[in-house]
């Protein structure tokens, strides 16, 4: 049977809660940077960034989140139920998922506490975690390609590599930036 409605809005659901996934830390990095400006223009900036965050939270994540769980759950149901216990892939790919989704409620913990004026990670530190959601989204879509074990294997080596270059990264611009 073809699923290809199905699956284009799951991808469709995926994408733009990933738009949110990408763009939520970004801005916590603008918030908590933020509390070094002056009194009014930390005050100005604070309210804003607020705004924009609880607005991309609620508006777009939580239902791109869920909307992307109920069309997930739904195409194992229908395309792979039958034989779900031979899917390693597919297990996988869903414990990744627990782990976007978690990463997704950690964004909301610091939406919280920021709005209570307790910023309890730093700028540097919100980089270092806004490349979590890329470091998932790589393994997922690699797992999901890349059905067969011999791949996986393959996907799984290159994933980690990606993510030692991802944070080496990270930690090189955090160097120049203090360096220059």
């Amino acid at each position: 049977m073809d699923y290809s409605i199905l699956k284009s809005l799951h991808i469709i659901f995926v994408v733009s809660w990933f738009a949110g996934l990408f763009y939520l830390p970004r801005l916590l990095v603008y918030h908590a940077e933020a509390q070094s400006k002056e009194p009014n223009e930390k005050a100005i900036l604070s309210a804003q960034f607020s705004k924009m965050e609880k607005l991309l939270f609620n508006a777009i994540m939580i239902p791109a989140m869920f909307l992307t769980w109920i069309t997930g759950l739904i195409l194992i149901y229908l395309a792979w139920w039958d034989s779900f216990s031979s899917h390693t892939w597919l297990h996988l790919k869903l414990s990744f998922v627990v782990g976007i989704t978690i990463y997704h409620f950690v964004c909301r913990h610091f939406i919280r506490q920021f709005q209570q004026g307790n910023f309890i990670i730093s700028g540097p530190q919100l980089r270092m975690f806004n490349e979590i959601a890329t470091i998932l989204l790589v393994a997922v879509v690699f797992l999901v390609v890349a059905k067969n074990t011999l791949d996986m294997i393959y996907g799984l080596v290159g994933f980690v590599i990606f993510a030692i270059v991802i944070m080496t990264a990270v930690k090189i611009v955090r160097k120049y930036r203090t360096n220059a």
